[in-house]
């Protein structure tokens, strides 16, 4: 789960956006955890010679693009101490010579680096300010910083680094070499990060993302350089790699051994139509129980979260989208999230229909659940709520995944219920979408939280039914019943929607 948090502003916060935290368990090999990476940083970076090409050609019409693309760069110059390693500065006498989980990046000098340096700070000097001035002189000094004292080449950096041994094998092996370090530098705590703000919410982002570069160079950077471990004296510093999880330090060793973990076979066969259609269920003729929805109600998360809000958030790996063109592509001001649990917010939408529909709890016959965010697995949320709800007994309590399909799933399987009980069906759907869409941003575009329950009752003799036709349908081609995903390990457990899977399952 990858909860929003809302910040001491009262703004909604996707800390997943800023802190990536890789599930490792689900990288089989180098080969998918690099797929991983090319997708989430490189796809969206600029190099340093792209930077430089579009700086000196005067393609940057404003600051902001400049600020973005240096952010990006520097992101993707860090991509495996952010998602694998955490760096400590250590004095070069005191560095564990042998240890096999410690490890010493071996660099090369980043060529033609004075040149890019200095074409990106002449390109912003001669820019516009895009909103407002001091913000932005404030962003570039800090990501300036930063990339002005980038020693290295990154395009060769490996994600398995070498260890102190095995970098000191070769004497003119070079790594970073700090002529100082001060402990107590200053860096930004988590939550200051997360109560950062603007009244821009793309300069808001953009401060985010400079304070996370910040952390991953807690030194005076001037006093750095690259040095050959043969010159290293023993009272310099060195930046020593550390695993940052148990679960990075079993992929390390998965990855050295050649051993993959075992995974089912995906199988695509052609799907084959039914032996006989399906025919739409005459309700009037095939059931004698007619039914009747005596209640509605509704619950929605008492947090909206904007477009803004969005790009308040935008995370390193989401091409450039401004609120108003998230709008215009999916008609969506808002969504709305709760922090309360999917479970509560059914149990108020289940209590709220009874007492619309003016049902006691031990009127009802049975209670169906449904949706596919569930955490909850024994009991099943809907025994859970005949329980909380003070049913004694039902006829039946169960919950069904099925998605988008939930709520015309379960409004079917309650008329055949009232056949059998021929008493009341409470129908709840519920999903909270907001802790599982992760750094996805098509699916954050779309999905929200929130919860509804009917009461489905029997209609007086002689009345006509509220629900007069059944057809439900389902299953297909593997890539429409593929076509959206959750958990899905590719992209680290987040909810993903193909949307021309999508489109095609529907035209269907």
């Amino acid at each position: 789960m990858k909860p929003f948090v809302v910040n001491r502003h009262g703004r909604l916060v996707f800390p997943s956006n800023f802190f990536p935290e890789l599930d490792f368990t689900v990288f089989g090999n180098l080969e998918q955890f690099e797929a991983v990476i090319k997708r989430d940083f490189e796809s969206k970076a600029p190099t340093g010679t792209g930077i430089l090409e579009r700086a000196e050609s005067n393609g940057y019409t404003s600051r902001y693009e400049l600020l973005r693309d240096m952010a990006l760069s520097l992101l993707w110059v860090d991509r495996y101490a952010i998602t694998m390693y955490v760096k400590r500065p250590t004095r070069w006498r005191d560095v564990p010579r042998s240890r096999e989980d410690v490890f010493l990046p071996v660099l090369r000098p980043w060529p033609d680096s004075g040149r890019k340096v200095a074409a990106a700070e002449a390109a912003y000097r001669r820019l516009p300010a895009t909103w407002d001035a001091g913000e932005e002189d404030a962003i570039f000094s800090a990501l300036f910083d930063v990339f002005s004292h980038r020693s290295h080449r990154a395009a060769e950096l490996p994600a398995l680094l070498p260890t102190v041994k095995q970098a000191l094998r070769d004497p003119a092996s070079q790594t970073y070499a700090l002529d100082g370090y001060d402990p107590d530098y200053r860096v930004y705590g988590r939550q200051e990060i997360l109560d950062c703000a603007d009244e821009v919410p793309e300069l808001e982002a953009m401060k985010r993302w400079q304070m996370v570069l910040h952390n991953q160079h807690p030194w005076d950077r001037s006093k750095s350089r690259l040095a050959p471990v043969s010159e290293l004296r023993d009272d310099d510093f060195v930046v020593l790699y550390y695993p940052r999880n148990s679960d990075v330090v079993d992929f390390i060793g998965r990855v050295r051994s050649g051993q993959e973990p075992r995974r089912p076979a995906s199988l695509s066969p052609q799907a084959r139509q039914p032996v006989k259609k399906y025919p739409p269920l005459e309700v009037r003729k095939r059931f004698p129980v007619m039914p009747r929805i005596e209640a509605l109600a509704t619950v929605s998360g008492e947090h909206s979260c904007t477009n803004q809000d969005l790009i308040r958030n935008s995370a390193f790996n989401w091409s450039p989208m401004s609120a108003d063109e998230i709008l215009e592509k999916t008609g969506i001001e808002a969504r709305r999230y709760t922090e309360r649990g999917l479970d509560e917010i059914a149990l108020e939408a289940a209590q709220a229909a009874l007492a619309k529909a003016g049902r006691k709890p031990e009127e009802i016959g049975a209670v169906i659940f449904a949706s596919c965010t569930s955490e909850r697995l024994i009991p099943s949320v809907a025994c859970w709520l005949s329980g909380q709800l003070g049913m004694g007994q039902t006829h039946s309590s169960c919950d069904i995944i099925a998605a988008c399909a939930g709520m015309p799933y379960g409004l079917s399987e309650a008329v055949r219920l009232l056949q059998e009980v021929e008493r009341p069906v409470l129908l709840v759907c519920a999903e909270k979408f907001s802790d599982k869409i992760g750094s996805v941003r098509t699916s954050r575009m779309i999905f929200g939280d929130g919860a509804a329950a009917m009461v489905v009752g029997p209609a007086p003799a002689g009345a006509e039914p509220d629900i007069e036709v059944l057809q439900t349908y389902a299953s297909g081609p593997v890539s429409e019943v593929n076509s959206i995903l959750w958990p899905n390990p590719e992209f680290d457990n987040d909810i993903t929607v193909w949307g021309p899977e999508v489109k095609n399952l529907v035209n269907r």
